[in-house]
């Protein structure tokens, strides 16, 4: 395993689902249907929903974006939150144009709904990492100095220690987080009672669970719990953010995938497509690599990942039709089963 000092989050950390503007300076008014890059000055306002952890990543991509050709005439709305709620309020009527979620499922939905074509993930716009934008492994993060020793999964179960998690039932973080624990102790969901006894004893140890990852580590960082299950890229932000908490990547854990989309229903289709675009350069994935996420574009260059040596996909757990089925539906899941004996809502 490897740990990682980090180093105090400002107080101001954006922890509720969020409505943003980003302009490119003159009137943000969204209309206009001249094509991405035209010198007509007229401005098209595309809007990106998001789950919750990236928007300080896409402040600094989508200011880089609007100094480009293709990118100067186009402002932007953004709404950030937990990932299952975006995903459905979209599905309920929430104006898209682009995407971004902690889940595939996430996207699934929005395809089942006709508001994503179902080649998303293997048409032409998905490039070669097939509509996968970011990646990153899940963490665990301690306090200063681990006072408690905090190493390993098994760790996380001792008695009289607190994890904070999200609730899996709106936070895709909270996913990627217990599924790395059931891998991790299942030998990749070979052992599935093995595997489903420890989220058992791991949600006992959760004393609240918040509706996003990055409530979450508000909740951490305000003093809650000896250890948080995070992703990465959220405890290379805390340390950006200057709060004093080590890291742990184990050394069985989950890879991270993070899609994007754009919506088939974009009043302005060929600039979201130029954004899409954008999105997969060297020049916007070091961006998301600065903010401590894992790039998915070759040539990215001067950053420094740890490699688990048991490092797992979700694939190797199953997919996410079989693994949203069996642990995650709302009423029959096996974690919903869990989650209901501990006084958990499951039902969003």
């Amino acid at each position: 395993m490897r740990v990682r000092r980090l180093g105090a989050i400002a107080a101001a950390v954006v922890a509720t689902s969020t409505l943003v503007t980003a302009c490119g300076g003159g009137d943000n008014a969204g209309g206009g249907d001249s094509a991405a890059g035209s010198g007509g000055g007229g401005k098209v306002q595309l809007a990106l929903v998001a789950y919750s952890t990236p928007q300080a990543a896409f402040k600094d991509i989508i200011a880089a974006f609007q100094k480009t050709p293709e990118g100067k005439n186009i402002t932007f709305t953004q709404s950030f939150g937990a990932s299952g709620d975006q995903s459905r309020a979209v599905a309920n009527g929430l104006k898209a144009d682009i995407v971004e979620f902690s889940l595939e499922t996430d996207v699934t939905r929005l395809v089942k709904a006709g508001i994503v074509a179902p080649d998303w993930n293997s048409g032409p716009a998905a490039g070669p990492s097939k509509g996968i934008l970011t990646r990153s492994v899940v963490v665990i993060g301690t306090r200063k100095g681990n006072p408690k020793g905090i190493k390993t999964w098994d760790d996380l179960i001792k008695p009289g220690v607190e994890v904070i998690t999200p609730n899996p039932f709106t936070s895709g973080g909270a996913r990627w987080n217990l599924l790395a624990g059931y891998g991790a102790k299942s030998d990749k969901g070979a052992d599935q009672a093995t595997g489903l006894t420890y989220l058992d004893s791991l949600l006992k140890n959760v004393p609240v669970q918040d509706d996003s990852g990055r409530k979450s580590l508000q909740t951490f960082t305000g003093g809650k719990g000896d250890a948080i299950l995070t992703y990465e890229n959220e405890a290379i932000f805390a340390r950006q953010n200057g709060q004093e908490l080590d890291y742990t990547v184990p050394d069985a854990t989950l890879l991270i995938e993070n899609p994007v989309a754009v919506t088939k229903n974009s009043a302005h289709p060929a600039e979201a497509a130029a954004f899409l675009k954008y999105l997969y350069s060297v020049e916007a994935q070091t961006i998301f690599a600065k903010n401590g996420y894992r790039p998915v574009a070759d040539g990215v260059t001067g950053f420094d990942w740890p490699a688990p040596p048991q490092l797992f996909t979700i694939q190797d757990l199953g997919g996410w039709d079989k693994i949203t089925t069996e642990f995650f539906d709302s009423k029959t899941g096996k974690v919903a089963d869990i989650e209901r004996k501990l006084g958990v809502a499951t039902e969003k």
